[in-house]
C-alpha cells in the first residue's frame, strides 16, 4: 500500500463508490475531495487543486479502464505513486419496507450490472436494469425515489457502504458472478523522483513505436525479454494522432533503479519514437519481482565492469 497522503486527496466521486473507499485507505486523515470524471480528477493534480488523485485503472473482471489509461497517456505528464487493491463486492439496496421479491425495476453503473449478469438473471428474472453514471448515482436515485418511464426503481446494485450513506437497507449481499472480483486503483500525483525500490514494485511507462512496420512490437518485447524483466500488463491505445497510430501501455515487475529495469527502458528509448514513464511504485499485494539467473542488479555491475576492463 502506498505512503498516506495528508493533503487534499481527490478521486473519481461522487461519496460511497469503491473509488472513494480505495481513497481512504491512502487518505491519512486528510481531506477527500471527489470529481465527476476521471479527467477532471487528473487535471486536478495538474492544476494543484489536489496534491493527488485516487482512479481505477484495472479490474479483473472488466479489464483496463481506459479513461484512466488514455488521460496517462496522452494528458500533461503526471506519474503513479502507488497503487490499492480493492475487492469488489456488490449489493442489492432498496428503501426500507421493499423486500426481495418485489424488485422489478434495478438501477446501477454499466459495470456493475455486468458483474452481477448472472445473479440478476437466477434470482430476479423478470427485472429490468437501468443504467446511469456510478453506482452511487444508482443508490441516491433509489433513496431519492426516482426512476424512468416505468416508474420508481426498486433496487439499486452499489457498493455496500451506499446503504449508510443513503439509508437504505441491503436486501442481498455478495451478489457478484465472480467472488474474487477485485479492481486496482492508482494513486497519481505531478512528476517527483519514484520512491525508493522495496523488492516488490512495479513501473509503469508507455512505449510509442516510430513506424507501423513488421515486428514493432516484438522490438519492445524483446528489451524486457532479453534483460529477464516480467510483463504483468501490455495492452495497446490509439494515440489520438490518427488512424492506425497506437502505443502500448506496460506494467513490469520491478523498479527504474533496478539495473534490469533501467537497461530495457533505456533499450526501449533507442527503438521507440518516445517513452512515457509513469512511475516505480510498491505493488499494493506485496509480490516481490521475479530476479533470473543473470539479471541482478550485481550481475550487471560484474558485467559493465568487465566491459570496463576489456576497453581499458
Amino acid at each position: 500500500m502506498p505512503e498516506p497522503i495528508t493533503r487534499r486527496l481527490g478521486y473519481l466521486g461522487p461519496e460511497a463508490t469503491f473509488t472513494e473507499a480505495a481513497a481512504r485507505t491512502v487518505a491519512g486523515g486528510g481531506p477527500l475531495v471527489p470529481f465527476p470524471t476521471v479527467p477532471a480528477a487528473l487535471d486536478a493534480v495538474r492544476l494543484h487543486e489536489v496534491d493527488g488523485a485516487v482512479v481505477p485503472v484495472e479490474s479483473s473482471v472488466e479489464g483496463s479502464v481506459n479513461a484512466t489509461l488514455d488521460e496517462l497517456i496522452r494528458g500533461e505528464p503526471l506519474v503513479i505513486a502507488g497503487e490499492v487493491l480493492l475487492p469488489v463486492a456488490m449489493a442489492l439496496l432498496a428503501r426500507p419496507g421493499i423486500d426481495l421479491g418485489a424488485v422489478r425495476r434495478i438501477v446501477t453503473h454499466p459495470v456493475a450490472e455486468a458483474q452481477c449478469r448472472r445473479w440478476v438473471a437466477a434470482k430476479l428474472p423478470d427485472a429490468q436494469i437501468t443504467v446511469t453514471t456510478s453506482t452511487a448515482a444508482a443508490a441516491a436515485a433509489v433513496a431519492a425515489g426516482r426512476g424512468g418511464p416505468d416508474g420508481p426503481y426498486d433496487a439499486a446494485i452499489a457498493a455496500p457502504v451506499a446503504a449508510e450513506r443513503y439509508g437504505l437497507e441491503t436486501l442481498a449481499g455478495g451478489i457478484g458472478d465472480n467472488p474474487d472480483a477485485v479492481t486496482r486503483f492508482v494513486v497519481v500525483t505531478r512528476p517527483a523522483p519514484p520512491p525508493p525500490p522495496t523488492g516488490a514494485d512495479r513501473t509503469s511507462l508507455v512505449a510509442f513505436i516510430s513506424d507501423d512496420h513488421p515486428g514493432a512490437l516484438l522490438e519492445i518485447l524483446e528489451q524486457f525479454a532479453t534483460r529477464g524483466v516480467n510483463l504483468t500488463r501490455i495492452e495497446s491505445r490509439p494515440t489520438g494522432h490518427g488512424m492506425g497510430r497506437y502505443c502500448f501501455a506496460v506494467d513490469c515487475e520491478g523498479h527504474v533503479a533496478d539495473a534490469r529495469v533501467g537497461e530495457a527502458m533505456v533499450g526501449l528509448r533507442r527503438v521507440c519514437a518516445d517513452v512515457r514513464f509513469l512511475g516505480s511504485y510498491p505493488r499494493a499485494d506485496g509480490v516481490p519481482a521475479s530476479v533470473g539467473r543473470g539479471t541482478s542488479n550485481s550481475d550487471f555491475a560484474d558485467a559493465e565492469e568487465w566491459l570496463a576492463r576489456l576497453r581499458g
